[in-house]
């Protein structure tokens, strides 16, 4: 398998590269990830054994780093190359990054990404939400079918698919027409303007290299910019600097307050489907505290 990849490496990045040396390093649950080097070049490797070919999730993730190197706001890893081999009867994938070396942040460090992610959430391509293509959210799929209306998509795509994924698990804490109808009811007057977002936007999936941020393991979208700033206070609040560098860019809506909790539950109802445990009872209580607050 190494002996393909660099080849595809050294077709893709147009310099010969051949594999001297590879370095496991923690990964995600689904896929492993390793350094491999040479004398003169290290690149990032993300590889997992795939269970179906329409589970391509490592090709959901190159697309969103493309995307979200195209708007030319914030630093990510380059994509190098992306594929599908066999190996021992068995199909796999691999995704090949540019390698940073991530390094200490400093106040200033977060001032410059909260300014950088207002810029990329100046980023829209017209008046749908939504992407060309669904793709995941940790292991989950992301449901991303277009519409002009923002009550619609985050009531459908976001809550009511997930509270789909989790009765399928035999979790049914209320009926989700109703909630979905509630959720959309409570936003139908709310239409933001369409922001590239990262999607999946937590202290684990952001960086700094040379004091420059640098995101990844994104879940992109068109949406409201506030669902991305809303993930950032759910898994430990990012420091003070951030919010301060977004807000002397783009100032959060007065609004934002009162829908904070109903973005944030999308990943609360994520983690329940994924992980289990005490996010199923998080994500309970959170369901019967918004079903209270919006009859």
């Amino acid at each position: 398998m190494w002996q393909f990849i660099s080849e595809q490496i050294s077709e893709h990045s147009g310099h010969l590269f051949v594999c001297q040396n590879r370095q496991p390093v923690a990964g995600g649950d689904t896929h492993q990830c390793a350094v491999i080097r040479d004398d003169s070049q290290r690149y990032f490797v993300k590889y997992r054994t795939l269970t179906s070919v329409d589970n391509t999730e490592l090709d959901a993730e190159a697309d969103g780093l493309k995307a979200l190197a195209n708007a030319a706001c914030i630093r990510t890893p380059k994509v190098i190359c992306y594929g599908v081999l066999e190996e021992g009867h068995q199909l796999h994938e691999y995704l090949v990054m540019q390698y940073f070396k991530l390094s200490q942040s400093a106040s200033e460090d977060w001032l410059t990404c909260g300014k950088q992610l207002a810029h990329l959430h100046r980023t829209t391509s017209g008046p749908e939400y939504g992407w060309p293509r669904d793709n995941y959210i940790g292991r989950s799929v992301q449901v991303n079918t277009a519409t002009d209306s923002w009550a619609t998509f985050f009531a459908e795509s976001r809550i009511g698919a997930m509270l789909e994924l989790l009765a399928r698990q035999g979790h049914v804490w209320c009926n989700i027409d109703v909630c979905t109808t509630q959720i959309y009811h409570f936003l139908q007057d709310y239409q933001p303007q369409p922001s590239l977002l990262h999607g999946d936007l937590w202290s684990g999936n952001l960086g700094f290299h040379h004091h420059q941020p640098v995101l990844f393991d994104p879940a992109v979208y068109f949406g409201d910019r506030e669902t991305d700033v809303a993930m950032t206070e759910l898994f430990g609040r990012l420091p003070d600097a951030f919010y301060e560098g977004y807000n002397a860019i783009w100032p959060l809506d007065e609004g934002y307050r009162s829908r904070r909790k109903l973005y944030q539950l999308y990943h609360i109802l994520n983690h329940a489907v994924l992980f289990g445990g005490h996010y199923l009872q998080a994500a309970q209580d959170d369901i019967v505290q918004l079903n209270q607050q919006l009859l």
